[in-house]
């Protein structure tokens, strides 16, 4: 039999992926970390890390360990909240996988808020090109753009959101705003690298008309943007991105809309756990600003 406490440090590093900041989190020394890892690997027999390149890496047994952890914990807090009669705070790190675009403008301004309800729980936010996937436990949730087809995971969707063509004004004063799709073939037009599009849900060009190809392009969406917005041509943009920014022109509203999702994806094990209830609640606030 293990002491059970271990388990509380086997959390920690799991959820941290390092030793050090296990130890802070946890107030212990990191030797003893070390330790007590140690010791609880002995008992259980199997390895629960691989070690490389500086972080701790889940094993398939220390995964499948992982969630009996996670369980005992929440029925822990559970027990702590009926006995005292006093909500626990919830606590732990919780890693989010989303868009760059919809991480600053959705996402950002609302993190201070989320930080005053919740101090106790470390949120963070990747925003790396392509999606990490919660099948994998690369991230414990993602907010996608498509429905995933495969996976232990939970899925919602959360939401839609439009993108329309814009350009500066003082772009359309000087090349002319265009009146319909094949017109934009004159045109300088800003999209993104076609090597670097990891969501086909992000090749907007080729839905505006086959075969339109971007003269100026970047992986990133705010790039994007401040390219457009300082008149350097015409792009497809979000809404809740361009609508904030005075300096951008819709163009052929009434003929070009886009619509797209938000997916809330969440591994299979995970979406019960009060930290994680508590990030899709505040996500799923952050998307109803975008109707407001």
């Amino acid at each position: 039999m293990f002491d059970w406490d271990d388990l509380r440090v086997f959390l920690a590093v799991a959820r941290t992926r390092k030793i050090a900041p296990a130890a802070r989190a946890l107030g212990i020394d990191a030797t003893t970390i070390a330790r007590r890892i140690a010791r609880l690997e002995r008992s259980l027999g199997p390895e629960l890390f691989e070690v490389g390149t500086g972080e701790r890496t889940l094993t398939v047994r220390g995964q499948a360990l992982l969630r009996h952890a996670e369980s005992i914990e929440s029925a822990a807090l559970a027990a702590m909240e009926e006995a005292t009669g006093r909500e626990h705070h919830l606590n732990g790190q919780v890693r989010l996988s989303v868009a760059e675009g919809f991480g600053t403008w959705v996402l950002a301004p609302g993190l201070a808020e989320f930080s005053r309800r919740h101090p106790g729980i470390r949120l963070d936010l990747i925003t790396a090109s392509g999606f990490l996937n919660p099948s994998k436990r690369e991230a414990d949730m993602a907010v996608m753009l498509a429905r995933p087809q495969r996976g232990r995971l939970s899925v919602r969707r959360m939401g839609d959101y439009r993108l329309h063509l814009y350009a500066s004004p003082a772009y359309l004063a000087r090349a002319g705003t265009p009146r319909n799709a094949g017109e934009l073939r004159g045109h300088m037009l800003v999209g993104y690298v076609p090597e670097f599009i990891f969501s086909p849900e992000l090749d907007y060009l080729d839905e505006v008309e086959a075969g339109l190809e971007a003269n100026l392009r970047a992986t990133s969406i705010n790039m994007q943007h401040r390219m457009i917005a300082e008149g350097a041509g015409i792009g497809v943009l979000p809404d809740f991105i361009a609508r904030r920014d005075a300096a951008l022109a819709p163009v052929m509203a009434d003929t070009v809309e886009i619509m797209r999702s938000f997916w809330l994806v969440t591994h299979g094990d995970l979406k019960k756990l009060p930290r994680i209830e508590a990030v899709a609640s505040w996500l799923q606030e952050r998307i109803e600003t975008l109707k407001a």
